[in-house]
């Protein structure tokens, strides 16, 4: 089974104040984000990887540090939020579903294996989190059959945070196709996913991943973090 993965890597990243885009700040292990994104995703499906990368900021230095990925431009990357690189990265796609992430997100190569029997049974999810909840992060409720029936920044209440890893089936797909081309520029990804749920009766289920560590890395403190797990992890592993 051929696994469509994108990661969304086309914008600046101002908030990390780092001359070069935030997918390729390094880590402590000697990686870049992108290239533990990258291993994670190669390691748990290896000849079935079908990766894409958007890219926008400075996309010569992505291109050249993940060669072998495929590449969706998108240049109103000064303009434009994540909903409109991920329509490009959707509309390029081939026919199934497709996993996408942030392209910030430092996360457990394991989480993969709690994620497979969804992408095998062609199933959107949201992949979240229930051991914290900021207010700063993407929240969510469920309705009563336990699927997502809000999710942003605003959710009051919120049951746990979104971690920035997502799957949207093949049947799902060109709804999600046409939310995303509806909602405004300045609009993230979960904006799109909010119409299919409220217009088109798209179901997605949260799957909680809390056992295993996902970062999204907006400051200092996150890179901080991420790079605390990864240690942890090797420490772990016995490496």
């Amino acid at each position: 089974m051929t696994v469509q993965a994108v990661i969304l890597a086309a914008g600046m990243g101002t908030r990390l104040a780092r001359p070069h885009p935030k997918a390729l700040t390094p880590l402590d292990d000697g990686r870049t984000i992108m290239t533990q994104q990258v291993d994670n995703l190669q390691s748990a499906f290896s000849d079935d990887l079908r990766l894409t990368i958007v890219v926008g900021y400075k996309l010569e230095q992505i291109m050249e540090h993940v060669p072998d990925a495929s590449f969706v431009y998108n240049e109103a990357f000064d303009q434009t939020n994540t909903s409109k690189s991920l329509l490009k990265a959707l509309r390029n796609s081939a026919e199934g579903g497709v996993l996408w992430m942030n392209g910030d997100v430092v996360f457990d190569p394991a989480m993969f294996e709690c994620l497979q029997p969804y992408l095998l049974d062609d199933i959107s999810f949201v992949a979240v989190d229930t051991s914290a909840v900021s207010d700063e992060e993407v929240k969510y409720t469920m309705d009563a059959e336990g699927h997502i029936n809000q999710l942003s920044k605003s959710v009051i209440n919120g049951l746990g945070e979104a971690v920035g890893i997502n799957y949207i089936s093949s049947q799902d797909k060109d709804k999600l196709i046409r939310r995303l081309n509806d909602v405004d520029d300045q609009e993230y990804f979960e904006g799109g996913i909010m119409l299919t749920i409220q217009r088109d009766a798209v179901k997605y289920l949260p799957v909680d991943i809390s056992q295993f560590y996902a970062v999204e890395v907006d400051f200092a403190d996150d890179l901080a973090r991420a790079n605390e797990q990864l240690n942890l992890s090797r420490v772990n592993s016995g490496h």
